[in-house]
């Protein structure tokens, strides 16, 4: 079958699926992915059609920036972002994990990275040499999505493929930080307590 996909479905992830899924995105389609935490919906970031669609599929204002899913810290490190002493005590403490943090990239904007700790997600990225940009998988204001069914769900027509690796084990959506400047801000609660973030980072969170 084309990767191109004409009768778009739920997958059990297998080598398979997951380089199905993996070729699909490259194509710039949409996959919806297991995490640790909730359901993700993934779009290539560097084509402009695909990004557009995951703002859609949601229903999304096109301001709100996606997160990069990365398979390891080098990969985060790779794209030039500013990786200081905290962020690097972070990322060693809780990456492949449920945090999420905004970086300065190399134009001086910001990015979010996240190294997710699912073996389906880390298998996956494996198979592309970019960060897919992946945001919860669901309709924007709605509650994010534990299982596969309720992320396709959600957002069919626009998704080409869902792997289905069974309910989300955390369902609680990541912690994101922003780093700055030797210190760290707590942007949303998750899974990941300040008093945790603060231990790891050796500093406490600005105000």
């Amino acid at each position: 079958m084309p990767d191109s996909v004409e009768a778009p479905r739920l997958a059990v992830p297998t080598p398979e699926t997951i380089r199905r899924a993996a070729n699909l995105i490259r194509a710039g389609e949409l996959v919806i992915v297991p995490t640790e935490t909730v359901y993700g919906v993934a779009a290539r970031a560097d084509v402009p059609e695909a990004l557009a669609r995951l703002y859609a599929a949601k229903g999304r204002d096109a301001a709100k920036r996606v997160t990069y899913f990365a398979g390891g810290i080098d990969a985060v490190d790779a794209t030039g972002v500013r990786m200081d002493a905290v962020a690097a005590r972070l990322a060693a403490a809780f990456w492949p994990g449920p945090l999420t943090m905004i970086l300065q990239n190399a134009q001086g904007g910001w990015d979010g990275f996240r190294v997710p700790a699912h073996p389906v997600a880390l298998a996956w990225l494996r198979e592309m040499d970019f960060l897919p940009a992946v945001t919860s998988a669901n309709r924007s204001g709605q509650p994010p999505a534990l299982t596969a069914p309720e992320a396709w769900a959600a957002l069919t027509p626009q998704v080409a493929l869902a792997l289905d690796a069974g309910p989300a084990p955390g369902g609680k959506a990541s912690t994101v930080v922003k780093v700055e400047p030797g210190g760290w801000i707590l942007l949303r609660a998750g899974p990941i307590s300040s008093a945790e973030l603060a231990a790891a980072a050796g500093v406490a969170a600005q105000s």
